[in-house]
């Protein structure tokens, strides 16, 4: 694909600050985050590096909290907010609703963060990202975590106001597929993210600040994971947008099926908030009945990532054949992986594949009690967020930091080096890890100051060092590559411009008017989460069971 000087339009110009803000606090998190991440994965392969980190590191649970929090709170959260409003910006051809409100978000969840960050810091947050009850946290924590939910929704209202405007402004026109994209994932997050702000407002903040002496553990968990497996979707779905709307035309083709797309990112809004119980398969208290309601629900959210995969497959393979590629397989020989911001998506993809089913195990009643609390649901995790999301959005940087900064990406094939290395790393870490889950070794366990490692771990865990090194080497390369590009390049940025612009997908097929309606599937969402939510607030709501906090740390 031929190159072109980057070119904005000076209206458009207003969000490339507030991107950019958004963006250096999430490479930041994601810098802090893989400090301890480093130590955790060392100590699986049996190396101890955790007495060299003291002090700034007193203890495991620390590292493993401020690992969790700053990588699937911060890092993904502040990153998808830059890139959807920036998105939003291009999509639409139209500078935001109000640029103020963008920066009251920023300030907000910058505010929160270093709360959260301060607590977490001191040691008096040790509770992990799940932070469930009785174990007690600072008020900060809590707080801080909270404001940065705050935040996302008035970067949702402020989206959302600025595609009302587009819609009055352009009558009968469907909504871009990027924009659509970002209004189902801010749409999904709304909703699901009330049940983290009333276990956060109603129960643990005052329970934190001493305003109240008991807690119901079990409530507090369900309106956690009400939360909690539809915050995974709030990660992966930035990165859906990507793979929908940019990876075609770097591939140098377009989007296979835009009305696919749209179905795809519909279905997550109907099915990816009733699922959170299959989180809580071990808690007592919680029917059996219910549990296999949200069995169904998980199957039921796998089916929008098939259809993803065959749309995103079939656009590459497309975009392969029109640079020239024959055959079955020989094909692949054409698609462009000297472009980073390419095969760093491709490589997420790959990784998601794996993490995607190992996600309907952990959704199996029978089978989850064999893998529940075991190193498998690290794998898992790490596959999708670890791998997946994060590969994404680091390749995703590799051409919005030159549109940000007007200068070339440094080191064009270092990047393409960068993201096989990571994958090749992860792959090896997380396959063991799976490996080691199904010979039960438990996952939040220290495991070099464990009294038990039986000889069937220990040539695995060799594995374990090989695939952590990868992974560093990978994530040192992939900051190596920021640093010089924002300090040493030189040289005006030239990229494959893979904006998604107005109409570019529609024209090429229609888009049935279901497909650009929202009421009748958010209506239909709301039904589903009364089915399978109602019930369970029911009983918890009529039997209470308090106990008091656990004040301190693990």
């Amino acid at each position: 694909m031929a190159t072109a000087r980057v070119e904005v339009n000076p209206s458009l110009r207003t969000v490339h600050r507030l991107t950019g803000a958004f963006i250096g606090v999430a490479l930041v998190a994601l810098a802090i985050a893989n400090v301890p991440g480093i130590l955790q994965g060392y100590d699986r392969a049996g190396v101890d590096l955790y007495p060299y980190a003291r002090p700034v590191i007193q203890s495991y649970y620390q590292g493993l909290t401020i690992h969790g929090v700053m990588n699937v709170l911060v890092w993904t959260i502040f990153f998808l907010s830059g890139f959807f409003l920036f998105v939003t910006v291009y999509a639409l051809d139209r500078p935001l609703a109000s640029t103020r409100l963008g920066w009251v978000a920023f300030w907000i969840m910058l505010a929160g963060l270093i709360l959260a960050l301060v607590a977490m810091l001191t040691d008096a947050a040790s509770v992990l990202y799940t932070f469930y009850p009785p174990l007690k946290a600072s008020p900060l924590f809590y707080i801080g975590l909270t404001l940065i939910v705050v935040g996302t929704w008035f970067v949702g209202a402020n989206i959302w106001m600025t595609w009302r405007r587009w819609r009055r402004d352009h009558p009968g026109q469907h909504t871009p597929l990027a924009v659509f994209g970002t209004l189902a994932t801010f749409a999904l997050w709304t909703i699901a993210s009330v049940g983290l702000a009333i276990e956060m407002l109603v129960l643990v903040i005052p329970w934190s600040l001493g305003l109240t002496t008991d807690i119901d553990p079990l409530l507090a968990r369900t309106l956690f994971w009400f939360t909690g497996h539809p915050i995974v979707y709030f990660w992966l779905l930035p990165a859906y947008v990507s793979w929908y709307t940019m990876v075609p035309r770097l591939a140098g083709g377009r989007l296979f099926s835009e009305p696919m797309a749209r179905v795809a990112f519909l279905l997550f809004v109907l099915y990816s908030i009733p699922v959170g119980l299959h989180h809580q398969f071990s808690d007592p208290g919680l029917g059996g009945g219910i549990k296999l309601v949200h069995t169904f629900m998980t199957f039921a959210v796998f089916f929008p990532s098939l259809l993803t995969y065959f749309n995103i497959s079939a656009s590459i393979e497309t975009g392969a054949r029109w640079r020239g590629g024959t055959g079955w397989i020989s094909w692949v020989r054409h698609v462009p992986w000297g472009n980073p911001a390419l095969t760093g998506q491709i490589m997420g993809m790959f990784l998601f594949v794996p993490g995607g089913i190992g996600g309907l195990t952990n959704a199996s009643y029978n089978v989850n009690q064999a893998v529940h609390n075991t190193t498998w649901v690290v794998g898992h995790f790490h596959l999708t967020v670890g791998g997946a999301v994060t590969l994404t959005f680091m390749a995703t940087t590799y051409w919005l930091i030159p549109y940000l900064t007007g200068r070339a990406l440094w080191g064009r094939r270092l990047a393409v080096a960068q993201p096989i290395l990571f994958f090749v790393g992860m792959t090896i870490w997380s396959e063991t890890m799976h490996r080691l889950g199904l010979a039960y070794m438990p996952r939040r366990t220290y495991i070099t100051q464990a009294p038990y490692v039986p000889e069937e771990w220990r040539d695995p865990m060799i594995l374990l060092g090989i695939g952590a090194t990868g992974m560093i080497i990978g994530g040192l390369l992939y900051f190596f590559i920021i640093i010089m590009t924002l300090v040493v390049s030189r040289e005006p940025a030239q990229v494959e411009v893979p904006l998604p612009r107005p109409g570019v997908e529609s024209k090429h097929e229609h888009v049935p008017a279901l497909l650009d309606r929202w009421r009748p599937w958010l209506i239909g969402s709301l039904v589903l989460i009364a089915i399978a939510y109602g019930p369970v607030f029911y009983q918890l709501l009529t039997h209470v069971s308090t106990v008091p906090g656990q004040s301190g740390l693990w």
